[in-house]
């Protein structure tokens, strides 16, 4: 028995597991929190320019339908940089690894950077439409790579805290974003292309330091076969020698993917063994764009408006409501071991089902009664709070989990162009859904939240600290295929959800 503590000891958060976390993050995830808010706040000033550009050339000003148009793409080519960005990522971490993807990918955060700060100067709007493309690029890949590489270098025990971890840096960087935007700040005539320019410092910052860090120690030794800098990558994560027990689980999937191979994408839908994952991450990530969180955010002006905010404090307002989002997420990051992922997804999506439930009445009602307003502005800040807990940072780091190392790449692949094509829709369409629905458009929003509750409650498992081969046979049962491990007997009687019964 003495034999046992040393060899199956937790898993603990040592100075070089922080520090790649922190490098990976801030270099990736933060940058695309940051590109999410930078146009939000200079729009105006932007447009202005757009205008005065084309003036330049033409003699005459661009009317309002083209503008409109214009800046809708301006900020619609950032999602669907992202799905770009997300069919990229199968071939990449496979050729170049987890870390090696997040070094290149920073070439997609350097150029625009330098595009959009120079665009005022060059005289060219076409600069910064490139330049949306690019970062969401950028984006598309380090939403996938980075809850990649966090949950395959965390142990079991750390692995639910460092998955949040990512989107509490993407939360950050809408806050950052929000900040600089202040008029007082960057959101004015000279101030823009900076705004928009300051996207280059985190990726050069993590281009400086990541390659000291070690790569993914799963990808190391089922990928690359080399045993050895896996057993190095892992010594030094953990902060001890002895990582036998360590290698061994990650053999043990080896040997059960060995079978199948890698899988790409068409292959991951026609395997029975993955049907509940892949119904689940598409559900997942659908659910997360499709629940109104950017329409919340977009209305959330007008909300504070409609409140009696003034018009100049209300950017104050809403920097408020990001410093609430950053909060909440921190919380995430520190619970979601205590509650466990079902939990914290059930409740997310119950508050955000409820919020747009009321802000739906209290929008119809703000003209009648006096204090309805109020009541907006308190649904907007509850609905953040439901969002931040669960269905921001939790579908991520679910696809990392419930999918071994073969099938993970095109997993990520599926659930990434899920994210962007949702977020690309929701940004296109919401627009003209609140010209024809006004405040009922939030019941759509509703609707979709009660659904992905009812599915979650009904089939997604809790996979907390259980490793990836016992999550794989949760699975495996709910798919009613034979055993992947027949020798592992001691997983067959693992509590399963309902539906697997």
């Amino acid at each position: 028995m003495e034999q046992q503590d040393p060899t199956k000891k937790e898993g603990r958060l040592t100075l070089v597991l922080s520090l790649a976390m922190l490098i990976a993050a801030f270099g990736s995830s933060f940058q695309y929190g940051y590109n999410v808010a930078a146009v939000n706040s200079p729009d105006e000033l932007m447009k202005a320019f757009y205008n005065e550009t084309y003036f330049e050339r033409n003699n005459n000003y661009i009317n309002e339908f083209s503008l409109t148009l214009l800046w809708s793409v301006s900020v619609s080519m950032f999602p669907f940089g992202g799905f770009i960005g997300s069919l990229m990522v199968g071939p990449l971490v496979n050729k170049l690894g987890r870390k090696g993807t997040l070094l290149f990918n920073n070439i997609f955060s350097i150029v625009p950077a330098i595009l959009m700060g120079c665009s005022e100067v060059a005289r060219s709007f076409e600069m910064i439409i490139l330049s949306r493309l690019l970062v969401g690029i950028c984006a598309g890949l380090s939403s996938n790579v980075v809850p990649m590489y966090l949950g395959e270098l965390a142990p079991k025990n750390l692995r639910g805290a460092l998955g949040v971890v990512p989107q509490v840096f993407i939360t950050v960087g809408i806050l950052v974003a929000q900040i600089f935007g202040l008029r007082n700040l960057l959101a004015n005539k000279e101030g823009w292309p900076i705004l928009l320019g300051l996207t280059g410092i985190p990726a050069a910052l993590q281009l400086l330091f990541l390659p000291f860090f070690p790569e993914s120690p799963r990808y190391l030794l089922i990928q690359k076969k080399d045993e050895e800098a896996a057993r190095n990558a892992l010594k030094r994560l953990r902060g001890w020698d002895n990582v036998e027990w360590e290698m061994e689980e990650i053999q043990q999937e080896d040997e059960a993917e060995k079978a199948a191979g890698f899988i790409s994408v068409l292959k991951l839908f026609s395997m029975r063994s993955l049907r509940w994952q892949v119904i689940s991450i598409i559900i997942l990530m659908g659910g997360q764009q499709l629940s109104g969180v950017n329409a919340i955010y977009y209305y959330a002006d007008q909300i504070y408006l409609s409140a009696g905010v003034n018009n100049h404090d209300v950017q104050y307002v809403t920097v408020g409501t990001g410093a609430v989002n950053v909060l909440m997420t921190i919380c995430a990051a520190f619970v979601v071991e205590l509650l466990g992922r079902r939990f914290l997804l059930l409740l997310g999506f119950s508050v955000c089902f409820t919020a747009c439930c009321v802000l739906t009445a209290a929008l119809a009602l703000q003209d009648t009664i006096s204090w309805m307003p109020y009541v907006s502005i308190a649904c907007v800040i509850c609905y953040v709070v439901g969002h931040a807990l669960g269905p921001s940072p939790i579908p991520a780091l679910l696809i990392t989990e419930i999918f071994l190392q073969s099938s993970r790449p095109s997993a990520f692949m599926v659930g990434g162009s899920v994210h962007w094509l949702s977020n690309f829709t929701v940004g296109l369409i919401f627009p003209f859904i609140q010209v024809g629905l006004g405040a009922y458009s939030f019941i759509i929003f509703a609707v979709i939240c009660l659904l992905t509750t009812i599915y979650i409650f009904l089939v997604v498992p809790e996979t907390k600290a259980k490793t990836f081969m016992e999550i794989n046979q949760i699975f495996t049962k709910m798919n009613k295929v034979s055993e992947v491990h027949p020798e592992k007997e001691e997983l067959k009687d693992f509590p399963l959800s309902t539906l697997g019964q």
